[in-house]
């Protein structure tokens, strides 16, 4: 995977960027908290000069309790500072993290069919939760780790020089080699924490599969078979990820021997600076605690800028996801359409999925408004195809389609499909109430609306069986509901809707006799000023269409009506009429 680490910053900076206020007084709090935890060990350095220094012990001790009470101020001031810091991050992270969920939910949502189509339901799930997360971890990171850590260096850096330019030397070139030899382990371990996250996401997109079609696994008895299947990808993370842990490990144990490297030169530096009275027995007091300071805190650096990487690593697969631009898009000067009749060409349309062969080769056809067309013919032959491109779900390589004179490549997406009702074989319901499915048909309908379009469909009567009616939750993709239910559920969503263009892909298809026969006259009522493109493999449900193009390799080799086309001896629709009724006359 290319790597975008910058490109991921820069997209947390830009977020984070649109609360500046609160942010730049988040700044101002953390640095009041870290100047003042850090003063604590000078002031002790004072406490125990005095303690040796000699005198007269009322003297030493009033001179004690005033830096005692300096302490005590300074942790005052100290605790407003942190406070203040973790209530203003309390209100900035979670701020933040939402409008970055908001930005994945609105891009993955611009990317095309064909992207959905490629991908994994659950590997984009995660992908988009690793992001969220990810800025969590980065900010984190940055905000109470590298930034105190930095301001902590600093100051003893300047502490240890103010006590002997030798000791500030020996610490600001041991600091500049350690966080060096971090930067490029870390680095380097990055090859190592991308693969890994790749394959995290492999092992979640694999799960979701098999949880997807879990009523399979039961049916075909292939738990062992997929459980091995499973298996293989599991190991594989496995190694990876010990991998990745192990190179984690080498890099620690590199760590802390520079770390008794820096103890002994300060350390053996400061005796011989004592020994020529160049330094007092308090200074011993803050040398080493500064020391145990800068080694907890150096520690940490290489512990959190690998996980820094790691966090930026987790987000790059969204990363990739966001720079990459969306396949289906608007023009700059898309316009709204308008749409008065619902006439509907397809001008010299060329089409393929790939660099393969054209499934649509030079297809030109006209609806005229109100006009119910029928496409049939075999699989493969271009039915699906032209409802998809009708829909904009893919665009043309050559040729034009125009709604009422307008290029659909010139309109916005939005606009297009709100005049497009479609009614599809196999309806997908949202894990949502059945009063909120059928009004996605019209998001402002009221509730005598939605009765009124679903009594059309005649799903009322089901509906009210059930104990809260309206209310009833239908389960993930509508699971609860027979395939009937949902479609009824479907039609009456397209009622509702009251496009313009009409879509009925096999629309009966999970019907049973009697559904059928009440759904036909709702279809009719809901076809009425039209225009409707109506899929069918069963001829019989296309009898009364307006027009029927019979479709082969791509392109229309019939066209008429039902009589002209069953009274064609040798035609393609004849021959298939002849199967589906005939064979059973």
């Amino acid at each position: 995977m290319k790597q975008n680490t910058f490109k991921t910053l820069k997209f947390f900076w830009k977020q984070a960027m649109a609360y500046k206020l609160v942010f730049g007084c988040m700044t101002a709090a953390l640095l009041v908290g870290v100047l003042s935890s850090m003063a604590w060990a000078i002031l002790f350095r004072e406490f125990f000069a005095i303690l040796t220094g000699g005198g007269s012990q009322d003297v030493i001790v009033a001179a004690l309790i005033s830096i005692l009470l300096y302490i005590v101020a300074l942790e005052s001031l100290e605790w407003v500072g942190w406070r203040t810091a973790h209530f203003l991050n309390n209100y900035f992270q979670p701020r933040v993290m939402s409008n970055i969920a908001n930005k994945c939910f609105e891009y993955i949502h611009g990317h095309s069919y064909r992207f959905f189509s490629n991908n994994f339901v659950g590997s984009l799930v995660k992908k988009v939760n690793r992001m969220i997360g990810g800025f969590e971890r980065v900010a984190d990171k940055l905000y109470w780790d590298m930034f105190p850590l930095v301001l902590r260096i600093l100051i003893i850096g300047a502490v240890l020089f103010y006590l002997h330019p030798l000791l500030g030397a020996i610490m600001g070139v041991w600091t500049v080699i350690f966080v060096f030899v971090q930067y490029k382990l870390s680095r380097f371990k990055l090859r190592y924490d991308i693969p890994r996250a790749a394959m995290d996401s492999k092992v979640t997109a694999a799960l979701a599969d098999t949880i997807s079609n879990s009523i399979n696994i039961k049916l075909f008895a292939a738990l062992k078979y997929e459980l091995k299947r499973f298996t293989k990808i599991t190991d594989k993370w496995f190694r990876i990820t010990r991998t990745d842990w192990n190179v984690g490990a080498y890099i620690e144990a590199g760590q802390a021997a520079l770390m008794i490297l820096l103890e002994f030169a300060i350390m053996y530096s400061a005796i011989r600076l004592w020994q020529n009275g160049l330094l007092k027995v308090a200074d011993f007091f803050l040398i080493q605690a500064y020391l145990f300071e800068i080694f907890h805190q150096l520690w940490n650096f290489g512990r959190n800028l690998r996980d820094l990487y790691e966090a930026l690593a987790d987000s790059e697969e969204m990363t990739e996801i966001l720079i990459t631009k969306h396949e289906i898009a608007d023009t700059t000067d898309a316009k709204i359409l308008q749409v008065g009749s619902g006439k509907v060409e397809f001008k010299k349309v060329y089409f393929s999925y790939g660099e393969g062969e054209s499934v649509l080769k030079n297809l030109s056809f006209s609806v005229k408004s109100g006009q119910k067309v029928a496409l049939i013919g075999p699989s493969g032959g271009g039915k699906s195809t032209i409802v998809k491109l009708l829909l904009r779900l893919f665009d043309l390589q050559k040729g034009e389609i125009l709604v009422d004179g307008q290029n659909i490549a010139d309109v916005t997406q939005q606009s297009l499909r709100e005049e497009i009702a479609l009614v599809p074989q196999d309806p997908i319901l949202f894990y949502r109430t059945l009063k909120e499915n059928i009004r996605y048909g019209k998001r402002n309908a009221s509730d005598k609306e939605i009765l009124a379009a679903s009594k059309m469909a005649h799903c009322h009567e089901f509906i009210n069986r059930f104990p809260r009616g309206y209310e009833t939750y239908v389960g993930e993709r509508g699971v609860k509901l027979s395939g009937g239910q949902r479609q009824r559920v479907a039609i009456a969503r397209a009622i509702l809707s009251n496009a313009k263009i009409l879509i009925l892909d096999e629309a009966t298809s999970s019907l049973d006799s009697e559904s059928e026969a009440l759904i036909q006259d709702a279809l009719m009522n809901l076809m009425k000023q039209k225009t409707t493109f109506i899929i069918a493999h069963r001829l019989s449900t296309i009898m009364r269409a307006d027009k029927i193009f019979v479709l082969e390799g791509g392109k229309i080799i019939e066209d008429g009506s039902h009589s002209d086309l069953v009274g064609k001896k040798s035609g393609l629709y004849k021959r298939l009429w002849d199967l589906q009724v005939g064979g059973y006359l």
